[in-house]
């Protein structure tokens, strides 16, 4: 699926319009960033908590050497209970160097458990936790949070714990549909999306010198 453009002589892969990177595959000496690194596509890295502040800098200038805006988008997947330690000084690093990037927040693949049951889920509570850290660790280092990233459904699926329905693990069996992550339900995403406009809300009245006279 990978092709050249008759138009620019560029490559391109056809598969999908943004690719990523995952945690686990991130070697700057692997085949995954070899191959990313060669396809004009607008790409993604995921950046988890064994990433070192280097290590990313190194990533950063194989994957997009020229500097592009849109180029490359950070995917933070950390979970909730590493992000404060973790992310902002991968943060620093990125706004030190002067790198053109998209800070996205991933806050399912770090919080998934497997339970006794053999469910594999994930508590609403701390996604809600994950994205909560994420925008205000940009809003202290003075950067952009700029995406978010969510496995869900508009089905009423009972595959996450919590949130404002409540689902305990004796409530996964009833609708546990996936065929792979586990995913937030409607309910459960629309939590989210309230969220996400509330810290989007936030960060324009401190922007615009609003949040002192609120």
């Amino acid at each position: 699926m990978t092709r050249i453009d008759s138009t620019s002589g560029d490559w391109y892969d056809t598969s999908a319009h943004m690719l990523w990177i995952g945690d686990r595959t991130r070697q700057l000496d692997g085949a995954h960033v070899e191959f990313m690194r060669g396809i004009k596509n607008p790409i993604g890295l995921k950046c988890g908590p064994s990433l070192e502040p280097d290590d990313l800098l190194r990533l950063i200038a194989a994957l997009n050497p020229a500097n592009i805006p849109g180029r490359l988008t950070l995917i933070a997947r950390f979970g909730a209970d590493k992000i404060a330690d973790k992310l902002p000084a991968l943060v620093r690093a990125v706004k030190r160097e002067g790198a053109s990037v998209v800070w996205s927040s991933d806050p399912m693949h770090g919080n998934t458990i497997k339970l006794q049951s053999g469910y594999k889920t994930r508590p609403v509570e701390r996604v809600l936790e994950e994205v909560r850290s994420f925008f205000a660790i940009h809003r202290a280092e003075g950067t952009h949070a700029g995406g978010v990233h969510f496995e869900m459904t508009g089905q009423n699926v009972t595959e996450c714990l919590g949130g404002a329905q409540g689902l305990k693990e004796i409530d996964l069996a009833d609708r546990y549909q996936t065929a792979c992550d586990p995913r937030l339900n409607a309910s459960q995403a629309l939590e989210l999306a309230f969220l996400i406009a509330q810290g989007i809300r936030d960060e324009r009245m401190k922007q615009t010198g609003l949040a002192a006279s609120a």
